[in-house]
């Protein structure tokens, strides 16, 4: 091992160990003349303003591609590595040009690098962590305009210094690939802050941040976004109805064909005979096919007159807001505020009371196994995995149409153990629009905190859905019911959420370990895929049972 590679007595590296002006044990190699800065001790913060700015990249406005039934499989899930960590800059450069916060985290974390009694330290870390949140809210500020790799790593990974790092860790961070091109709505830290400051969604503090023109042209952009969403439906409802419209219209086809081959009679020279039994009940057949079409003609007619209305609607709109664009009316103030508000909130939720809040990357934490990593790859791997097992996780009904609708998905760089729904859908499109979940980076398990975020998704979206009433109909109701009648104490989502977890990772291999009211709640709300149900009849007398009910429910029409 060579000298630069040996870990010091505090078990750092000895990059970050001159950085924080810790004595070394003993001597180390000299280092080469192009590292002599590196080793000179902490960043001279008056100096620290590097004049390299990236290209900005443009960021394309959040919508619904309802036309995607499924994730599609991930084929790729590393790159060649790059080169972030050959930087011998790296650390000043996350520091440069960030002022106090900047000079504040160096000052703390060579404190608390040298601390040894257990109360300093202590205390020591909690105003670490806290300035870790200041300094990337410095950084954030500036999303969106352009960021050099080392301080998006910051944001994305909360990478402070490779010395914090094994050589292992930043071989496997350097093969993350970097940009989504997998084309799902699944982002980094730092690509959602970029989204919020160009205007692609809109920021999760937004009620509680004053914004520019907030009066008027957040008003506006409010209107036109519910109006997009309602112009949306009504097209995925015309869709569906022109498509009904041309399946009865084949039907009718098909009748009528049958109704125009008559029969012939030889014994009187060949003359067409009348309507057999079969043709007579395709003249019946024929009657109700055309109410059919009668009644889905008027409503596709009612469609294209809604669909008029609300394009009239926004073009009234269209020019009020000239001049008014998504990116105008937001404060980059409020991209700070989702930073230090929403997002350190989401990864407190993650890591619990009791979990490790310290939001450096550091070795300690983190085994260097991609394959346990929440990078994008590995999360849509692991959500298809759960839809695979419950089919209407993403599915939302408006107007009697469902549509698929993955919400947006959060990557915090936290050590959090389970997922988030922060909310289920956009308050001012709750037709079309994407929630937002939240999923901690380096968790104990990444298939548990998958699991527990779509649980929680799906917990919000059915109580959201029957609002008032969420403890007496849908899922909720059901469940909330089952909770009150065992006189049960705690959270209710809780428990859903715990259950829910049973009922992917046990119940759909055929290990009862839920309730019975609870299994047969979720067979009828939550059903597996047909394929598993006809495996489960197998497993046992309690499946079987409820897939006799099934049979019987659907010969009565429906539940």
């Amino acid at each position: 091992m060579s000298s630069k590679d040996a870990p010091t007595q505090n078990g750092l590296d000895p990059d970050v160990a001159n950085l924080l002006g810790i004595e070394q044990p003993q001597p180390v190699a000299e280092p080469a003349p192009d590292q002599a800065d590196d080793r000179a001790g902490g960043p001279d913060f008056s100096t620290l303003f590097g004049d390299e700015k990236p290209a900005e990249t443009k960021v394309q406005p959040d919508t619904v591609d309802t036309t995607r039934q499924k994730f599609a499989a991930i084929t790729k899930f590393q790159d060649e590595p790059r080169p972030y960590f050959q930087d011998k800059d790296y650390y000043k450069k996350v520091l440069a040009g960030e002022g106090e916060e900047g000079t504040r985290l160096h000052d703390l974390l060579g404190k608390y690098m040298k601390a040894e009694d257990p109360e300093e330290k202590s205390r020591t870390r909690a105003q670490l962590i806290s300035a870790f949140w200041e300094l990337g809210g410095k950084v954030a500020y500036r999303a969106g305009r352009g960021l050099l790799d080392p301080k998006r790593l910051l944001l994305r990974f909360g990478i402070l210094s490779p010395g914090f790092l094994t050589p292992e860790l930043r071989d496997m961070v350097s093969r993350i690939p970097f940009e989504n091109t997998i084309g799902e709505p699944v982002w980094y830290v730092d690509e959602w802050l970029e989204r919020i400051s160009k205007g692609a969604v809109r920021p999760s503090t937004v009620d509680e941040v004053k914004q520019k023109g907030k009066d008027t042209g957040q008003k506006i952009l409010d209107a036109v976004e519910k109006k997009k969403g309602q112009r949306d439906s009504e097209i995925t409802i015309l869709k569906a109805k022109v498509s009904q419209l041309e399946e009865r219209e084949g039907q009718l086809r098909a009748q009528v064909d049958l109704l125009m081959r008559h029969e012939r009679s030889e014994e009187y020279g060949g003359v067409k005979t009348g309507y057999n039994a079969a043709q007579k009940a395709a003249l019946a057949q024929i009657g109700e096919i055309l109410r059919q079409l009668a009644a889905l003609d008027a409503q596709v007619t009612t469609s294209y007159a809604d669909l008029a209305s609300i394009d009239k609607d926004l073009e009234n709109l269209s020019r009020k807001s000239e001049g008014i664009t998504s990116e105008s009316v937001v404060d980059q103030k409020s991209v700070v505020a989702e930073w230090t508000g929403s997002l350190r909130q989401m990864a407190k939720m993650c890591c619990g009371r009791q979990g490790n809040h310290f939001p450096i990357f550091i070795s300690q934490f983190v085994r260097p196994n991609l394959k346990e990593i929440g990078t994008r790859e590995n999360i849509i791997k692991e959500m298809a995995l759960v839809e695979s097992l419950d089919p209407g996780l993403f599915l939302r009904t408006y107007k009697s149409q469902t549509t698929r609708i993955v919400p947006n998905i959060i990557l915090l760089a936290s050590y959090g153990d389970t997922g988030i729904c922060w909310e289920p859908f956009e308050k001012f499109n709750r037709a079309t629009s994407r929630g937002r979940v939240a999923i901690p980076m380096f968790p104990k398990s990444l298939p548990v905190a998958v699991i527990t975020a779509m649980a929680d998704l799906r917990w919000q979206v059915a109580k959201e859905k029957a609002q008032y009433y969420w403890m007496e109909e849908g899922i909720t109701g059901k469940y909330y019911q089952w909770f009150s009648e065992r006189k049960l104490r705690g959270d209710v989502r809780e428990y859903f959420i715990r259950d829910y977890a049973l009922w992917i990772n046990k119940e759909s291999q055929g290990m009862q370990k839920l309730d019975k009211e609870v299994r047969g709640i979720f067979w009828r709300m939550m059903p597996f895929p047909q394929h598993i149900k006809d495996n489960l009849r197998n497993r046992g007398f309690v499946y079987n049972d409820l897939y006799k009910k099934d049979q019987n429910i659907a010969k009565s029409d429906g539940y």
